[in-house]
């Protein structure tokens, strides 16, 4: 095969600009109704956690667990969380209750910003919606355009204050404060994008059924989904790693097929991290062996390969287990860690170095762990395994771990050593596969940001510019309308590098 045998991640994307009007959400009474949505389909909020025993479906997300509050309350009680601080009545100015954000005193005046969704159709009980840009708000985007040519970084700054909600320059001052280590402020900055969307949603979209769709390669989405990647990073950063994996979820359940953002390298980090090893392994049941999803190869990437295995290993620890299910699961854990080991022997040595640990002799003399794995390696592997080393390697220094992960690699040798079948097969299949990587992959390493992942893009992805309001946007589009065509061409082309901007007074 000359490409990853991810077919949910190498389709390709199409490119669409649309010209529309502006429409505003009508207030408390759409929350209200999708409410009534959701019962009448038959989810409520009543679980826990992701990984539930019920009939919902996988990427459901529950409105609850995208508040941050709800995940350090569990933590720390309410009262440690809030204080004795009654609960704040929201300015009148602020006419929707919102989900994602709660909007602050600090925010300029929110007025209509010119962004409004529409429904495009529904079939198979799936919803497919699309943002819209007004015409007005179309002229701003070409204002922020010629912004980012001028190289002027009071252009973008005085562009946010006469449009405090514009989606594009919110999220190019947020990348820039957060470099110059302003997190607070670029952690507002993407509230208040997300604000801005929220508003604008259609009555019948829904963020919790899984079943609502959004098109990336339709330009005016693509904000929406950085915005929300971004926030769920900050959150991942802040402590909260269970409302990060909601929001991972909620991204997904946006194009599980296409899967824009490459959310399916990053949950399984999430799901370990928030000790959701269930939802996990429902996900990789319901995906890789059962086929619920069509197209589904999740155990020739990396990190489930090694994370599906770690989950195993982790509920066999838990006090709960009863024995039986506990030797169960550790069996279980061993045999899939030694196959992870088999198939992707390149993962070992760069994760040990990143844990401090020294390998044995016997181990980083061997052939099969020695350097040979790592420069056997094509370069879409050696990017899927250094993004998920990078990423992970905290994960393996908790404790026991690395004893198991001794134990196995020993127990590997042995097999290799042995002439097992499985080598030689899983050799085979690392020459045929991973030739190339998809363009979502270069898009996700890109905005992880991890430099050992980064290291290893391609020059056809290092030598271009990269727009941090639209990183590699897909080369394929629809047929856009002519004042939007303008806009795109402009898009592909802006070259854009991070400038230093004065944010004071936003």
């Amino acid at each position: 095969m000359g490409v990853l045998p991810l077919r949910h991640l190498t389709r390709s994307h199409r490119l669409l600009c649309l010209m529309c009007g502006c429409q505003e959400g009508a207030g408390d009474d759409i929350d209200a109704l999708l409410e009534t949505i959701e019962q009448s389909n038959g989810l409520t909020l009543q679980s826990e956690g992701c990984g539930g025993s019920d009939n919902r479906p996988v990427l459901y997300v529950e409105h609850r667990n995208l508040n941050p509050e709800t995940e350090l309350k569990r933590y720390f009680g309410a009262r440690a969380v809030l204080g004795d601080q009654r609960p704040r009545q929201r300015q009148r100015q602020f006419h929707r209750s919102t989900w994602m954000t709660i909007p602050k005193d600090t925010w300029p005046r929110f007025s209509r910003p010119g962004i409004s969704m529409t429904l495009l159709e529904s079939r198979d009980g799936l919803q497919y919606f699309t943002f819209e840009h007004s015409r007005d708000y179309q002229q701003i985007q070409f204002k922020f355009l010629d912004s980012v040519e001028s190289m002027d970084p009071n252009n973008i700054v005085a562009l946010l204050q006469m449009n405090p909600y514009h989606i594009d320059s919110l999220l190019q001052l947020s990348d820039v404060c957060r470099i110059q280590e302003d997190q607070e402020m670029a952690r507002d900055l993407i509230e208040r994008a997300l604000y801005s969307f929220e508003c604008a949603f259609h009555p019948v979209c829904s963020l919790t059924s899984g079943t609502s769709r959004l098109d990336y390669l339709r330009p005016e989405n693509r904000a929406f989904y950085l915005a929300v990647y971004k926030h769920m990073m900050f959150l991942e950063r802040r402590g909260c790693p269970r409302t990060a994996l909601e929001y991972c979820r909620l991204i997904l359940s946006l194009d599980p097929d296409s899967d824009p953002l490459c959310m399916l390298l990053l949950i399984d980090f999430l799901s370990l991290r928030s000790r959701e090893y269930n939802f996990l392994l429902r996900l990789y049941q319901d995906w890789e062996v059962r086929r619920v999803c069509v197209h589904r190869n999740l155990s020739q990437l990396p990190n489930f390969a090694f994370s599906v295995a770690l989950s195993h290993f982790h509920l066999s620890q838990e006090d709960q287990t009863e024995s039986e299910e506990r030797e169960r699961l550790k069996h279980k854990a061993d045999l899939l860690l030694q196959d992870a080991l088999i198939m992707f022997p390149g993962v070992l040595m760069p994760l040990l170095d990143l844990c401090t640990v020294q390998p044995d002799a016997a181990v980083s003399s061997h052939d099969f762990f020695g350097p040979r794995s790592q420069l056997g390696q094509s370069p879409a592997l050696a990017e899927l395994v250094s993004l998920y080393v990078g990423r992970t390697h905290t994960l393996w220094r908790e404790g026991g771990v690395l004893l198991w992960l001794e134990e196995c690699v020993r127990e590997v040798l042995r097999r290799v050593d042995a002439k097992d079948p499985l080598v030689e097969d899983c050799q085979n299949k690392r020459k045929q596969r991973y030739q190339s990587a998809p363009l979502n992959i270069h898009r996700h390493v890109i905005l992880s940001e991890i430099k050992e992942a980064t290291s290893t893009l391609p020059l056809e992805v290092t030598t271009q510019s990269v727009m941090g309001f639209d990183p590699l946007p897909p080369l394929d589009s629809v047929r856009p309308g002519v004042a939007s065509s303008l806009l795109t061409l402009r898009l592909v082309f802006c070259g854009y590098y991070l400038m230093k901007l004065p944010v004071e007074d936003l």
